[in-house]
């Protein structure tokens, strides 16, 4: 358990470690910070020169209105200057700075040993390549695409071509269902979608196309338009030849199983026959084979629509984040410059999938906008065994690596030998995202797996916000455990009572920001009306995260948790994050989630899930043991009433725990609603079955 003066302790930066060419001294930091904020305009104009303009913008360098008591909310960034990202992150890459032999992406697959490498110069090719596919088939600037892929370099060309000729791409975690796929197609309009053939996730099988069959007949049935299906031969890539056309005879490696998900043992794996509708249906190898490697990229405006990327929303109903051209470019670039510290000798390696927005801002276009070499991996990372991701660390020596709490404290439970065995010398940086992180994993982190020697950047921030918003900048700025540390440049963040009233020193309230960022979203898609609700009603003049936060007396922010994650007991607010930090303070849990449960006195009580590390056994005693902890590091008023084991959690693919479900089976509401993005839905009846007796 981490002791409170342990959790306060400032890691002092170790730039002897970390020979920084970006990241400056902290009073320099400071320096810099102080002009970003105060000079907007004049900071974000110089980074703008370093990135190519075909025309620069004729007005102000930035117009917003914040508060919705003084009009329609908007934001804009060098509004009528023109570029295309795709153009800075490729052309200018290979043509003026002669980085075309570069590696662009490391794809390590699924299986150990089954991995390719493409530079600068073929990334390019390819993109351009498929931008006239996507001309040809009738695509044109301002239609959105969906791209429905694994973790494949098919995945980062189709959303740069989109982005080449103007077309916003709508990328779709492959985990989702056909429901969820159908849903973000109609949301908007989409009129092509590209998909694969199949994908191993560890020792499961999923047959892509059959999902995505049944999503588009689900939107045909709704009067879709959308009637052209682009499909990448992944599974029998070997069956394709070098001239782009598809052998009759695939190897004997890939067997052929009506199939749509089954277990296979390596190195045998079943290939599943494709679902084929010749009416829609093209294969990508096909459309690719003599398509020109020469594209005139479609000139957008810095205010032109980029990309959609669909998130949460508190209805059940998934919101449309819509990012535009030229501010996310300059965003997403920046911060992977100065958060990773980013070298021209490093590998990077960001765990996330491109399906959610870290795969977007620090896979894709951060990375390439920086000419940066990475890993992309299709794999997870207890397959084949718990060391495959300190595997990939040594084989392709990542030297900036940056991952899930969630993953953390997945790799914790199994120990730290899986980790030792493996070198990991190559580390410099370590990154963590997603969720605020506890301090026992990121004390594991730091220790196990950086030894000491690598400082960690704890980074906060949303789909929403397109990149960085709080965190710490390497060799820099003193670590504390668990903390979110300072903002970002540009970035003004407050804490705000219930009356929207700022409180200055340590205090602890709403998080929100004062004023915009180049990378912030510019609306929901089609719903501009819910984009001003959700983030700027309940605070005029304020981008609302919707997160708790407290700020202590060094200055460093916290990040508490969703304010609907904020239960009232007794009139005390309590953070479900803080609970369910101490409970993990215990050598026998590995995870933890708290929700509230409706109490006749307290008015709300705390019901808590705990799932134990490998060789513990949930009991009576233990249960007592994990109230008097919580009771110890937080005071009586958090202790828990209700203690429930838990085999696993109800988890998106994504690894983020639904506590919306954990807040039915608290209550015994067996209407949980749409499960199809869960990982396990299989667990929702064993955690009904097996909860804790609440006379409800």
């Amino acid at each position: 358990m981490v002791q409170p003066e342990e959790q306060a302790r400032l890691y002092p930066p170790r730039p002897e470690l970390l020979p920084a060419a970006h990241v400056p001294s902290l009073p320099h930091y400071e320096r810099l910070y102080q002009r970003s904020v105060e000079e907007p305009q004049e900071f974000w104009g110089d980074i703008a020169k370093e990135f190519y303009w075909k025309r620069q913008h004729p007005g102000p360098f930035l117009k917003y209105n914040f508060d919705v008591t003084k009009g329609k909310i908007f934001i804009e960034w060098m509004k009528g200057a023109t570029t295309n990202i795709c153009y800075n992150l490729l052309d200018r890459n290979v043509g003026e700075k002669k980085l075309g032999d570069k590696v662009a992406f490391y794809w390590e697959g699924n299986e150990p040993g089954d991995s390719m490498k493409i530079t600068y110069s073929e990334l390019l090719h390819k993109v351009c390549q498929f931008a006239n596919v996507l001309r040809d088939q009738g695509v044109k600037k301002g239609d959105r695409i969906s791209i429905y892929l694994p973790m494949i370099l098919e995945l980062v060309i189709a959303m740069l071509a989109c982005a080449r000729i103007g077309a916003l791409h709508s990328v779709v975690f492959a985990g989702f269902s056909a429901n969820s796929l159908c849903e973000r197609i109609l949301d908007c309009g989409c009129s092509l979608l590209i998909t694969a053939d199949a994908f191993y996730r560890g020792d499961k099988l999923v047959n892509l196309k059959q999902i995505a069959d049944e999503a588009l007949q689900k939107c045909k049935d709704k009067g879709s338009p959308l009637k052209k299906v682009i499909v990448v031969k992944h599974m029998g890539r070997e069956e394709i030849a070098a001239d782009g056309t598809c052998s009759k005879s695939p190897p004997l490696k890939r067997l052929c199983q009506d199939v749509q998900e089954k277990k296979a043992e390596s190195p045998q794996r079943l290939h599943p026959k494709t679902p084929w509708n010749p009416g829609t249906d093209m294969w990508w190898h096909e459309l690719m084979n003599g398509a020109s490697t020469e594209c005139e990229p479609e000139w957008c405006d810095a205010e032109d629509k980029l990309f959609i990327l669909y998130t949460s929303g508190s209805t059940g109903k998934p919101k449309g984040v819509l990012h535009t051209v030229g501010g996310y470019m300059l965003y997403a670039a920046t911060s992977f410059k100065y958060v990773f510290d980013y070298q021209p000798e490093d590998v990077y390696w960001c765990t996330a999938d491109i399906g959610w927005i870290t795969g977007h801002s620090y896979l894709t276009y951060g990375p390439l906008a920086n000419g940066a070499t990475s890993v992309l991996f299709e794999g997870v990372p207890t397959y084949p065994d718990i060391g495959r991701m300190w595997s990939i660390v040594d084989k392709y020596k990542v030297t900036k690596f940056y991952t899930a709490p969630t993953a953390i404290r997945l790799l914790m439970k199994h120990g730290e030998e899986p980790v030792k065995k493996h070198s990991r010398k190559s580390l410099k940086v370590l990154g963590t995202v997603g969720e605020p992180i506890n301090p026992e994993a990121w004390l594991w982190y730091y220790r196990v797996v950086g030894e000491e020697r690598c400082p960690i950047v704890d980074t906060f921030w949303q789909t929403e916000t397109g990149g960085h918003m709080l965190t710490s900048l390497p060799a820099a700025t003193p670590m504390k455990p668990g903390s979110a540390t300072f903002p970002f440049f540009g970035v003004v963040p407050a804490i705000v009572n219930e009356s929207g009233e700022e409180l200055e020193g340590e205090a602890e309230g709403y998080l929100v920001f004062k004023q915009p960022w180049p990378g912030i979203m510019r609306t929901l898609y089609g719903n501009h009306q819910q984009f001003e609700t959700t983030y700027f009603k309940k605070f005029p003049g304020y981008y609302v995260t919707g997160d708790g936060c407290r700020r202590d007396k060094d200055g460093y922010y916290w990040i508490t948790g969703r304010i609907d994650d904020m239960l009232n007991v007794s009139g005390h607010l309590l953070s479900t994050a803080e609970v369910e930090s101490a409970l993990l303070g215990h050598a026998a849990v590995s995870e933890a989630a708290v929700v509230s449960h409706p109490h006749p006195l307290k008015g709300e009580c705390l019901y808590c899930f705990v799932t134990l590390k490998d060789g513990h056994e949930f009991s009576k005693n233990l249960a007592d043991e994990l109230k008097k902890q919580v009771r110890e590091k937080i005071g009586p008023i958090a202790t828990p009433d209700y203690i429930q084991y838990a085999p696993s959690l109800p988890k998106t693919r994504s690894g983020k725990i639904t506590r919306r479900i954990l807040r039915k089976i608290a209550q015994n509401d067996r209407d949980v609603g749409d499960i199809s993005t869960l990982a396990n839905p299989g667990i929702i009846n064993h955690l009904f079955n097996s909860r804790c007796d609440t006379k409800l």
